[in-house]
Parts: structure tokens; C-alpha cells; sequence
């Protein structure tokens, strides 16, 4: 089931939609829980959504950093790169659960974001969310600094 997910990347990234279409059900069903009002159904409005986006980002680029299989459902960790067509850096980050059957993609949810430009530290985008800012975090004796998450989207693929 990953190999199918594999072959979808290899399609977009080769802007190739009737190898994206091959993949995908004709009765796919697509939705977006952090964003309900884009939920859609169909191969047809699927290719119309990727035609206008590899138009409007003539260099996509689509790059798996994980992905494990869970009976039907492949959970993917993505990164989505490119520069748009007025010259603005495009880039994504998320997580999509496809369901696949007969080697066709014929569900997916989609948990991907826009990487934010002006980088927010984390005591602000907690107030943002709260409406109040956290307390200093305390730090026992002889305790290491947090450290910088990796960033496993660069170089090689990890899959588990």
C-alpha cells in the first residue's frame, strides 16, 4: 500500500495527472478536518485542484518524509515545495491518511498547513491561542536545554 503513495509522489512530482489519476478512485472522497469546507468528492475534481496548483507552482515538488501502513490507511508525513507563478515561495507541511483498496487511493484526510513565514516563537502562539502567555518554564539543576527538533524532511527519505 505504500508502494501506491510511492508512485503518487513520483507522479506529482513528474506533473504527470493521468499517472496521478491512475492512482486515485473515481469515486474518491477527500476531506480536511481543520478546513470542512473543502471537502470534495471525485477523480475529476481531484485532477482540476492539481491541474491549477502544478499551474500555479510550475516547480512542485512533493517529498515523503515518513510513512507507515495501517491495515488500508497509509499515514504519510509530507513536505511541499515550490515557488509560485507571482514568485512566492510555496511550502506545506502535514500528515495525510489515504486509504487504499485495489491499489487505488480512495479516501484521504488531509492535515496539511502552510510553514509559516514569520516564525512565531512558541509563547506567543500560546497566547494567540489562550489569550494568555505561559509562565517561564523552570529549569532543575543540571537539566539539558531542550533541543531543536530534527528536521527528517532534508536528504534522504525515513520510512518506518
Amino acid at each position: 500500500m505504500t508502494d501506491v503513495i510511492d508512485r503518487l509522489a513520483v507522479a506529482m512530482n513528474a506533473h504527470d495527472l493521468d499517472a496521478v489519476a491512475g492512482l486515485i478512485h473515481e469515486d474518491y472522497r477527500s476531506e480536511q478536518p481543520a478546513h470542512p469546507g473543502r471537502a470534495f468528492t471525485g477523480r475529476a475534481q481531484m485532477l482540476a485542484n492539481w491541474e491549477a496548483m502544478l499551474a500555479g507552482i510550475p516547480d512542485f515538488r512533493a517529498e515523503i518524509c515518513r510513512s507507515v501502513q495501517d491495515g488500508d490507511t497509509t499515514w504519510t508525513e509530507w513536505r511541499w515545495s515550490g515557488t509560485g507563478s507571482d514568485g512566492q515561495a510555496f511550502e506545506m507541511r502535514g500528515v495525510t491518511l489515504f486509504e487504499v483498496t485495489d491499489d487505488r487511493v480512495v479516501a484521504g484526510r488531509l492535515y496539511m498547513e502552510d510553514v509559516e513565514r514569520a516564525v512565531t516563537g512558541i509563547d506567543q502562539a500560546v497566547e494567540a491561542l489562550s489569550g494568555r502567555r505561559p509562565r517561564p518554564a523552570q529549569q532543575s539543576d543540571g537539566a539539558a536545554a531542550p533541543s531543536q527538533p530534527r528536521n527528517r524532511c532534508l536528504g534522504a527519505r525515513a520510512r518506518r
